[in-house]
């Protein structure tokens, strides 16, 4: 019979996320929450992932859980440290949260660093081990688009390198707490301005800040439609990252992994650059980078 075996567990700063892993090592089932890290206090950290689970769980049940994400941060359930690169994106040697509950052994995945540069990583190493599991012999770069985008430089297994920009967040920042956040509302969309801004930001980065309140004052005067202002918002912010990133992805084998909607946006904007991107899907890269943690561990707990 196939039984729960183990829980892989993805947790960001604002949401949970928690798959049953089964003895034949398939999916029994899937459980989120948007009760992130960065709303709970130490001593939250064990309840929160056992309400989460328990309806899979019984009273006696041995419960091994192995995460990532920002759980592992300094705010989060433990820290568990960074690793420089280059380096593999994973460690079999994974860092152990404290517990009251007999049953529960929850362990965590830690990030990457960048001395110089410096940058560093939470969460992403666990989405490139995903993709590197099924994708064993690519080398290149590997784009993880989102809150803070990564582009990261790989080759025979290993993280070289790797840039993050603050490209969601701005985004965020802007559409919500700026003079923008009256011209771009809703959820409309057009591709056309989105194409046309990319390519103006990456000719001239240097004009993004002008270009940015041209969008204000293009709906004062000529009335610019919401959803054109938004595309063209993140065409610009796009377009900015890709100008700042050239050098990671000029003549490279390029993937991109991440959610459909900010993925297919990163790929169309390369496209008009004239590169072509591998697309690859984030949820199903980080629990594929989770089986890949258990599975590479030196010691699997009793």
């Amino acid at each position: 019979m196939n039984r729960l075996d183990w829980i892989a567990v993805d947790w960001g700063t604002s949401s949970l996320r928690a798959w049953g892993i089964g003895t034949d090592g398939s999916v029994l089932w899937a459980e989120s929450s948007p009760t992130g890290m960065g709303g709970l206090a130490p001593e939250q950290f064990e309840p929160t992932f056992l309400a989460l689970v328990a309806p899979h769980v019984g009273p006696s049940k041995r419960i091994e859980a192995i995460a990532c994400g920002m759980v592992g941060a300094r705010q989060g359930w433990a820290e568990a440290g960074y690793r420089a690169v280059p380096c593999t994106p994973l460690s079999p040697d994974l860092t152990a949260a404290p517990t009251s509950d007999p049953r529960l052994s929850f362990r965590i995945i830690g990030g990457l660093s960048q001395a110089d540069p410096a940058d560093v990583m939470r969460g992403e190493e666990t989405q490139i081990a995903g993709f590197q599991a099924l994708n064993p012999k690519f080398d290149g770069v590997i784009c993880l688009p989102g809150t803070h985008s990564k582009w990261v430089h790989v080759s025979a297994g290993e993280v070289v390198s790797f840039q993050t920009f603050m490209t969601g967040e701005l985004f965020a920042a802007l559409a919500g707490h700026t003079v923008l956040r009256h011209s771009v509302g809703g959820e409309d969309w057009d591709d056309d301005a989105f194409a046309e801004a990319v390519d103006d930001a990456v000719s001239r980065p240097e004009k993004l800040a002008a270009r940015l309140f041209g969008l204000r004052a293009e709906g004062l005067l000529k009335g610019l439609p919401a959803a054109a202002a938004r595309a063209r918002l993140s065409g610009l912010l796009i377009g900015a990252e890709l100008a700042a990133a050239r050098p990671y992805w000029l003549g490279q084998n390029i993937a991109i992994v991440g959610a459909t909607g900010i993925s297919g946006r990163y790929g169309a904007a390369l496209s008009g650059l004239g590169v072509t991107a591998t697309l690859a899907d984030g949820d199903a890269m980080v629990l594929k980078g989770l089986i890949v943690a258990r599975s590479n561990t030196t010691e699997t707990p009793t």
